[in-house]
């Protein structure tokens, strides 16, 4: 059975709809930057998408090719997730998405080296026809976090990070964003599959 990282590992996917405190270990992700209005048609973040999808199915499916991967396992390809800032700006203004600047991404298991994304690229770009150079392979350590799952609107998501506000101040807790940390989303949903106000999205906030 492949492996899903959103039922093995619940503590990152499946938060409650009160904020928590968490540690996030080092992950690895297929990685795309951008910047713009995420809903514009022929956004970059909409474009990203298509080329990040494209290597993590072709990761999946080395199995069915000559490539040998070392240690590799069958896994169910993880929710697209977001970092999301906008420069000179600590606070998400969602009044101004075309101030946004992104790392979109897509999780990978600990196999994936610099050698087998690679070869996933090279794969892709022959099969696809694409420009797969935007796509990086990036580490992150997040560290220390406070998490919530928000259910509904992207543009309600105000209303939870308010939540996670009186909870940081409650502990006596400090937003921590740097260029490193950064407002982080998981998109366990899909939009185009899923009424409006069933959207379920992981929110997490870095904190010191």
């Amino acid at each position: 059975m492949a492996y899903d990282f959103k039922k093995e590992q619940k503590q990152f996917y499946r938060p409650g709809r009160k904020p928590e405190i968490i540690e996030i270990p080092d992950m690895q992700y297929l990685a795309v930057r951008g910047k713009g209005n995420p809903n514009s048609p022929d956004s970059e973040y909409k474009q990203s998408i298509q080329l990040l999808y494209v290597i993590a199915y072709t990761i999946k499916m080395s199995k069915k090719t000559a490539y040998k991967i070392d240690n590799y396992f069958d896994f169910v390809v993880p929710p697209l997730e977001g970092f999301w800032w906008q420069k000179g700006n600590p606070k998400i203004d969602y009044a101004h998405k075309e101030n946004f600047e992104f790392i979109s991404a897509i999780r990978m298991p600990d196999f994936v080296t610099k050698e087998v994304f690679n070869w996933a690229v090279e794969q892709a770009t022959v099969k696809k026809k694409l420009d797969f150079s935007k796509v990086k392979l990036l580490s992150i350590h997040e560290g220390k976090c406070v998490q919530i799952m928000h259910v509904g609107s992207y543009d309600d998501e105000p209303a939870s990070i308010d939540k996670m506000k009186k909870f940081v101040e409650e502990n006596n807790l400090a937003f921590d964003y740097s260029n490193t940390r950064r407002h982080h989303e998981i998109y366990l949903s899909d939009p185009r599959r899923t009424k409006i106000e069933n959207l379920k999205t992981v929110i997490r906030l870095p904190v010191k």
